[in-house]
């Protein structure tokens, strides 16, 4: 048997059949729990703080912003706007005590206090903005394009840039990010995928279905009168440590589902970020 079947893991449809050359496996995450949320939140960041509390971002202008919300509930902890009111909000994530958070097309990053949210300086950058982590060192970047982008973050200038490959071929419409136990996870736009990829090459070492995921989400929205649109794709990645789990929620989606992934452990004691591999 399979250890993935063993250890409670599907393959998705197909994947046992992988030829020579398509070698990069697909696995579908088991879910372990459902929690609430927000079906107006327009995900676009997602991250774990630990204690049971996520800070997320959300996009659209004029409803884009930075807030607290509590995972069990859903409940809002505390939130704040976008600081431009004219700027499409993308993704956030904690390094430290600070909060950064990007913007779609404005080439601003704003800073807050990771606590209380309130702003606490503004970074430039050229291009667009789009999913954002940290290794524990760095911030790293996507901009909607098949590159990753390592910036300092002090400063925003970019340090490192990584073009993320599948067999060879480039990975675009990288979204939202996160960077678990040597990995960076990262949604793909407009698709059910969450690549794994491996920061040093640039490749994809698997590639999760998050096809279930999302079809459980659409018939939610649809029976509550409100069916999803074309762009209410999964979106928002976040690490539990405590119990090695990943949190899977999209774009005014009702749920966020926490899942199993081979391969991850639990890793006490880091708070909401994984402790960076050497």
């Amino acid at each position: 048997m399979s250890p993935l079947l063993a250890a409670g893991f599907l393959l998705a449809p197909g994947a046992a059949q992988t030829t020579p050359t398509a070698t990069v496996p697909t696995l579908v995450p088991a879910v372990t729990a459902r929690y609430p949320h927000d079906r107006d939140a327009f995900t676009q960041g997602l991250q774990y703080l630990g204690g049971g509390v996520l800070v997320e971002s959300t996009g659209q202008i004029g409803k884009s912003g930075v807030r607290r919300v509590d995972l069990k509930s859903g409940r809002v902890l505390m939130q704040t706007a976008t600081p431009l009111a004219t700027a499409f909000g993308e993704g956030v994530t904690v390094l430290g005590n600070v909060a950064y958070h990007l913007t779609w097309q404005d080439g601003v990053a704003f800073t807050f206090d990771a606590a209380t949210l309130k702003e606490t300086g503004r970074l430039r950058y050229s291009g667009e903005g789009w999913g954002l982590t940290s290794d524990g060192r760095q911030l790293i970047m996507s901009n909607g394009s098949s590159t990753l982008t390592w910036r300092d973050p002090k400063t925003f200038r970019v340090t490192r840039s990584l073009r993320v490959t599948d067999q060879g071929q480039p990975v675009r419409n990288l979204n939202e990010l996160e960077y678990v136990q040597g990995s960076v996870y990262a949604n793909v736009w407009l698709t059910d995928r969450v690549a794994r990829i491996d920061p040093q090459s640039g490749r994809v070492t698997a590639w999760l279905d998050l096809s279930a995921l999302a079809r459980e989400a659409s018939a939610a929205a649809t029976r509550a009168g409100q069916p999803l649109t074309f762009d209410d794709v999964p979106n928002g990645i976040a690490f539990v440590p405590e119990r090695g789990t990943l949190l899977l929620t999209g774009k005014r989606w009702s749920t966020v589902f926490e899942v199993k992934v081979p391969g991850l452990k639990v890793d006490p004691g880091v708070g909401g970020r994984a402790a960076p591999r050497r």
